[in-house]
């Protein structure tokens, strides 16, 4: 059975971040991609020039719109840039029986801020604690934390059980803002504590890994697959997709990963 997988995420039109990638990384993991949208954006490769946040309740009737007719298997939770959004979805989706993947978006790529300062207590508080698996990066985990970002291994486990500790069931810690040639990933849940390794791709273009990666994990989640093995999956998808980046040429800034890259001959290959 093909998953029905709900990004909850804000629009990049460029493509490479947001709902625009969440849609292409469920689809390419196999799930059918669904999009309630948190905000639009006006940004492009180089960075964001604009937000305009969606009103509550259109968002809350966008989840319901979609909760009333059609079977939700997974969700992937994004950008929702206010603590009135927090709160909305957090209330839309307080009784649904479906793994979540909250990914803390807080900062762009290019440093602009996408979530609001007071926001990110209300991210904290509300909706982590639903969370089948949060999977911040070490600048989101330590501003969800109150503290400043991992810079080492050691850091990084004990953010990632503090983390734990706001009640989410596990959490997957993204290490590629770490120095040095490697980029290693933390899993921490109740019964597995997992070092994932993978060396650092040299390419600039890594918009929207973040969003990509939670995707492919709710859509793999969203096939029934337990945590760990869904978890392998996914970043091996998303490995994949920033290996194969270059094939593209989108934009002169940091451009996206390659989405499709299981899909379509690139330059490379050629």
């Amino acid at each position: 059975m093909i998953p029905n997988v709900l990004s909850i995420a804000g629009s990049d039109p460029s493509g490479g971040a947001g709902i625009q990638a969440d849609l292409k990384a469920i689809s390419a993991n196999g799930g059918y991609a669904m999009a309630a949208v948190t905000a639009l954006t006006a940004q492009n490769t180089q960075g964001v020039r604009a937000v305009s946040l969606t009103d509550p309740q259109m968002l809350s009737d966008q989840i319901a719109a979609i909760r009333d007719d059609i079977r939700i298997d997974a969700i992937k939770i994004g950008m929702l840039g206010s603590a009135q959004n927090v709160a909305t979805v957090a209330s839309a989706l307080s009784d649904i029986d479906a793994p979540i993947v909250l990914d803390p978006v807080m900062v762009a790529k290019g440093g602009d801020r996408l979530l609001d300062p007071d926001a990110v207590a209300a991210l904290r508080d509300l909706l982590a604690p639903m969370a089948t698996v949060l999977t911040p990066n070490l600048p989101e985990a330590g501003d969800l934390l109150g503290l400043p970002a991992g810079t080492d291994r050691d850091a990084m486990a004990e953010q990632a059980q503090a983390l734990c500790a706001l009640g989410c069931a596990a959490v997957l810690l993204k290490g590629g803002h770490l120095d040095g040639p490697d980029s290693p990933d933390f899993l921490l849940g109740a019964d597995e504590a997992v070092w994932f390794e993978s060396r650092r791709h040299s390419t600039r273009n890594t918009h929207g890994t973040g969003c990509t990666l939670s995707s492919a994990l709710a859509a793999q989640l969203g096939q029934g697959k337990a945590l760990h093995p869904a978890v392998i999956a996914a970043k091996a998808y998303i490995s994949a997709a920033i290996l194969r980046a270059d094939d593209l040429s989108v934009g002169s800034g940091h451009g996206p990963v390659h989405h499709f890259h299981a899909f379509q001959r690139g330059s490379s290959q050629t």
